[in-house]
């Protein structure tokens, strides 16, 4: 059983929670804009499951049947305590050579990128797991882990991860010496030279102890959170796809044949030396660290969180009618939420090209609408909820991306 979809109401109420208790106590942790991106690429996330193939379910299904070499009884306690001890194993692997090798880091790194710590951090997910992270957990089914038992385990591990996501939760105790903790998590998402690549664990944190990557938080060491080399950017496409585009470049333009095979498979961080001198990277300033944060007025910012809670509700909607619509329609809905999710990006960062894309977006999904509706994939209730959606979305967003607006709102007294 999949327990995240439960999970979602509880995870929103304790981000709304986590933010007035920062407020209450002068110590908000929280910006529009980053947390804005952070459900993005979550939400992006999901509804990129909707149309790519689980290239990893059809894997395990296959080995399931075929060659498993014993069965997990799943009426069995001490069974059913073994598969997390054997998943939570082989989630430290995974997580630990999602850091170390590029390949791997071109999908996980969308995790790290943001420069804040907060439980809507733990929300940013990648949108191309399905190209890497499976092949990790292939031994389950080898020991004949029943699909439904993974999934409840993988779903609670995954819930598990949410609540450590915070600076407002101290140390805790003996509880850090056996399990993932808040404290012993934000070492983990800190670039700091002394935090850098620790505490992999995703329930227990004894695999770091046994295996030499455990780190405690010093308490004098204030983590800074991102990656060394900073993304500088909202969109959520360019997040994703940032490190495989630079692993092309090095494939391409270096001039040793035997660099372009290593690049894919080289520690995290490796290129060619001709890319180095050519492509040099900019990495932050430690010692002088500051947040990409491109400032929208207060009333901009309050229109993209209604924009948000407007996409929310048609990617809830959706997500409820994944078994009934054809891929015809899925494509659509996934194409509508991106391109909502693009602009977004490109209004949160100030881009002169927020308002062509956003005109093409509007004529673009305008289009699929009659042609739907002409064709006969869509009837006229359809069509005229999707007309309505489109003028509440494109209002919202032209009062955003309106620079009027924007003056007269940053020029306002307070």
């Amino acid at each position: 059983m999949n327990f995240v979809s439960y999970a979602i109401p509880v995870f929103l109420m304790m981000i709304v929670l986590e933010i007035g208790y920062g407020l209450l106590k002068g110590n908000n942790t929280y910006r529009v804009n980053d947390s804005i991106n952070s459900l993005s690429m979550g939400l992006l996330s999901t509804v990129t499951k909707f149309v790519f193939l689980n290239i990893g379910a059809l894997v395990f299904a296959k080995i399931s049947q075929q060659y498993a070499i014993w069965t997990f009884d799943i009426n069995s306690l001490g069974h059913w305590l073994l598969a997390i001890l054997l998943y939570d194993f082989l989630y430290y692997w995974f997580h630990r050579i999602s850091h170390e090798r590029q390949f791997f880091w071109g999908s996980h790194v969308v995790h790290h990128q943001s420069e804040d710590y907060n439980l809507s951090t733990a929300l940013r997910q990648t949108s191309t797991s399905f190209l890497t992270t499976w092949v990790f957990y292939i031994p389950c089914f080898f020991f004949g882990m029943p699909i439904s038992m993974f999934v409840s385990i993988a779903s609670a591990h995954l819930i598990y991860q949410f609540w450590v996501h915070t600076q407002h939760i101290p140390k805790l105790g003996i509880f850090e010496w056996f399990m993932v903790s808040p404290s012993n998590h934000r070492v983990h998402h800190a670039q700091n030279a002394d935090y850098i690549d620790k505490n992999y664990g995703g329930l227990l944190i004894i695999w770091d102890r046994l295996f030499g990557t455990f780190k405690a938080e010093d308490e004098k060491q204030q983590a800074i959170y991102g990656i060394r080399v900073p993304l500088q950017s909202w969109n959520p496409i360019w997040a994703n796809l940032h490190i495989f585009a630079g692993m092309l470049r090095d494939i391409w333009h270096t001039n040793f044949w035997s660099d372009k095979f290593r690049v894919l498979w080289s520690k995290t961080g490796w290129h060619p030396q001709d890319m180095i001198e050519r492509f040099p990277e900019q990495k932050s300033n430690l010692k002088q660290f500051e947040k990409y944060d491109p400032q929208r007025s207060s009333f901009v910012n309050g229109g993209i969180i209604l924009q948000y809670l407007l996409l929310a509700a048609l990617h809830f909607w959706s997500s409820g009618q994944s078994t009934l619509l054809s891929s015809t329609l899925m494509w659509a809905l996934v194409l509508a939420q991106v391109a909502i999710l693009v602009v977004i990006g490109a209004v949160l960062e100030g881009r002169a090209y927020a308002r062509p894309f956003e005109y093409t977006r509007l004529l673009a999904l305008s289009s699929m609408l009659w042609i739907g509706y002409s064709a006969g994939l869509i009837s006229s209730q359809w069509l005229s909820w999707g007309v309505g959606y489109l003028i509440a979305s494109g209002i919202l967003m032209q009062i955003c991306i309106n620079p009027r607006i924007e003056h007269f709102s940053l020029q306002s007294p307070r």
